[in-house]
């Protein structure tokens, strides 16, 4: 009887991991992003989450997120050529479920920082080993795990929210990162 109690929970389990895959914040941020809400007033950067499930991997993003507001974001309030925390608060955190493949580079499974530093027509997208910490002001360039080269995209529609996906890219992962009228993304190769 006990072996049959411990499949069906296991069973169970599983279905509620594989169901766990979503964007959750505070509905406002996607509001606005949505265009439901015209003008965004709100104060502060709330905290958001991007999760998903794709293969065996669970990748769970946990960030700040600042809104456009009228602001000049790209070589304004982001500075062009220098590290970026790439949210709000404290330092964006990243956690896979396994080892995953980043730039050619095995990650093992945890949770980790992920920097950027945008330039014009080429941004590096960082992963480093200190996720706790305000902002940038602890970097340090010898935690870095790995650094992969991505190019930005320009959107014809603004995301006036920083806003973080996990999408599916064939077999494997992307972390899409979006925000006013750039995203960039990041491939993950998963299990």
């Amino acid at each position: 009887m006990n072996i049959l109690l411990a499949l069906i929970l296991s069973f169970a389990f599983s279905s509620l991991i594989a169901q766990h895959q979503h964007i959750s914040g505070d509905g406002y941020a996607d509001s606005v992003n949505k265009g439901l809400i015209a003008k965004d007033t709100m104060k502060g950067s709330p905290k958001r989450v991007a999760m998903k499930s794709i293969g065996n991997t669970h990748i769970h993003i946990e960030y700040g997120s600042p809104g456009v507001k009228g602001r000049m974001i790209w070589g304004g309030l982001v500075a062009y050529d220098q590290v970026w925390a790439t949210g709000a608060h404290n330092a964006t955190s990243i956690d896979f479920s396994t080892d995953v493949t980043i730039g050619g580079k095995k990650i093992t499974k945890g949770k980790y920082a992920l920097f950027t530093i945008p330039g014009k027509t080429e941004w590096t997208i960082i992963i480093n080993t200190n996720y706790q910490q305000h902002l940038a002001d602890a970097y340090n360039v010898s935690e870095d795990i790995v650094r992969v080269k991505v190019k930005p995209i320009k959107k014809a529609q603004a995301t006036q929210r920083l806003t973080y996906s996990v999408i599916p890219s064939g077999k494997d992962a992307g972390v899409m990162i979006e925000w006013e009228y750039l995203k960039v993304v990041l491939p993950i190769k998963v299990s």
